[in-house]
């Protein structure tokens, strides 16, 4: 080999040293976009999974808002329903406002509001309020009375029943 082909040589082993680092260099920035794009899209998953629990939660709160509104009214149906007198238990009046609670009653169990159980339940200061306390032969705190209905939307207490407790 002579010097001529030696320099015709080393023309070309540059020119793949220097595609060899162009190629490099354009894996590196599709590797540095790729992973950008990654956390972009996971960010935006992140964002759209929050915006649609704050949706649910504010929904929710509203329900909860209405419910409470209109929980007095409800109150007042079901206290007449109980003082009805002996020679009007069978009006037609009477049947309509029973008609009205039943509807209520549908109503709030179609947007998932439950009446909390109360009468012979163990008492449950998340979900009772106890006005008074009897007191019995056990330890175990039973409630014994409802005063006033409590109600519960999913996991969250629209209202705590108000009851009266006893010992068994």
């Amino acid at each position: 080999m002579n010097e001529d082909d030696i320099q015709d040589e080393q023309p070309q082993v540059d020119a793949n040293v220097q595609a060899d680092a162009g190629v490099q260099a354009l894996e590196d920035q599709v590797a540095q976009l790729t992973a950008a794009l990654q956390r972009e899209r996971a960010d935006a998953l992140n964002l759209r999974r929050r915006h649609e629990e704050q949706i649910s939660s504010m929904s929710s709160s509203a329900k909860a808002s209405v419910v409470r509104a209109l929980l007095p009214v409800i109150d007042n149906f079901e206290r007449a329903l109980k003082h009805i007198p002996k020679e009007l238990e069978g009006n037609d009046y009477i049947k309509g406002v029973q008609g009205v609670v039943k509807q209520f009653e549908k109503t709030l169990a179609d947007l998932g509001v439950q009446k909390i159980k109360t009468v012979g339940e163990p008492f449950d200061p998340h979900l009772h309020e106890a006005v008074s306390m009897e007191d019995g032969d056990g330890e175990q705190e039973i409630v014994s009375e409802e005063l006033q209905s409590g109600y519960v939307l999913g996991d969250d207490v629209i209202r705590h029943a108000m009851v009266r407790v006893s010992t068994k």
